[in-house]
């Protein structure tokens, strides 16, 4: 199926609704939680690849706690594009609200996650991988996406940096 030009995947359980299906909105996607977290991001990647990607869910802190998903879009000259959604696992591995990336302070949340949907012949479902997310304050506009997949799944690793990302990662 296609939504925009974009594949919608296919859920990892049975539902007539898509898993995955693009959002064209800027800022953070809809149906995040309260406290949420969440990001928006588009970038020209390396090889002569664009990416696209957005994600949101529920987050606790205090308990370390994340929930939501991720969908991810690439695509390449004479590849087409290979989506894949993925499921945050629960557990938190690193939070930090005193972060520094790119020379600037924010909040940086990583979390382990599984492929639960994909269109990538080389990333099948249930390939493993984490996600660092990081938020820029102070009005700096630096925010970031770092997607590491398991191997195999190389085209799906990808950074997403700079001003055409737009992240939420709540403070603790």
């Amino acid at each position: 199926m296609l939504s925009a030009g974009v594949p919608r995947l296919a859920p990892a359980v049975a539902s007539s609704e898509p898993y995955c299906s693009h959002y064209a909105g800027s800022g953070i996607p809809p149906g995040s939680g309260i406290p949420p977290w969440g990001f928006h991001a588009t970038q020209s990647l390396s090889g002569a690849r664009h990416g696209y990607a957005h994600g949101w869910g529920d987050i606790n802190l205090d308990a370390s706690r994340i929930s939501g998903r991720i969908c991810q879009y690439v695509s390449g000259p004479g590849q087409g594009t290979r989506a894949v959604a993925v499921q945050l696992e629960s557990h938190i591995t690193y939070h930090t609200h005193e972060g520094q990336m790119w020379g600037y302070a924010g909040n940086i949340i990583t979390a382990n996650m599984e492929v639960v949907a994909s269109t990538d012949p080389r990333c099948p479902v249930g390939t493993h991988g984490h996600v660092t997310m990081y938020a820029s304050y102070d009005g700096v506009r630096s925010d970031s996406i770092r997607f590491f997949f398991d191997s195999g799944c190389w085209y799906q690793s990808n950074l997403y940096h700079g001003p055409q990302v737009d992240a939420q990662v709540p403070p603790l």
